[in-house]
């Protein structure tokens, strides 16, 4: 008996076409960097807060969140720290992250409007960040690399060390 090997192969090769990443995937380290405690209750605490309404001006999960107001409350509640209520104040910081080198808990910073800061979140790590979106939004996760962010990126503040 003769077998057709060609209908295998072709096969072949399209399961192998299918197998590889996507070219706009953010890379993972191979070993993750630990992660110490008060970062770990910082992101836990920002993750249970998925969900949350947005609220212009809130600052508490019974009321909603706007950007500020949600990194406020979780560094408040999770790390004992006050940062400050507004975005400009959050770029006022003087302890800025380089962008190529973010870590959990960092706050990233971006220009919505314009040239002046307007918006922030927590990077969470794996190139994606939690934030308080915009009027008729939840707290969510996004990723960094979405043109969208990155356009409107404007820089980063490590308050954690």
């Amino acid at each position: 008996m003769r077998l057709n090997i060609w209908p295998m192969m072709v096969l072949a090769l399209l399961l192998v076409g299918c197998s590889g990443t996507p070219k706009m995937a953010p890379e993972v380290p191979a070993v993750a960097a630990p992660i110490d405690p008060v970062q770990s209750d910082v992101l836990f605490r920002a993750f249970s807060l998925i969900g949350t309404p947005y609220r212009y001006g809130g600052s508490s999960p019974d009321t909603g969140f706007d950007c500020s107001g949600l990194i406020h409350y979780v560094y408040r509640e999770a790390a004992g720290m006050s940062l400050p209520r507004t975005t400009s104040g959050l770029n006022a910081l003087q302890s800025q992250a380089p962008a190529n080198a973010l870590r959990p808990g960092d706050l990233v910073l971006f220009a919505m409007g314009g040239r002046r800061v307007d918006h922030a979140g927590i990077y969470v790590g794996e190139g994606r960040f939690l934030h308080a979106p915009s009027t008729g939004g939840r707290v969510r996760v996004d990723e960094l690399q979405a043109s969208h962010w990155q356009r409107t990126f404007k820089g980063a503040r490590r308050v954690l060390d």
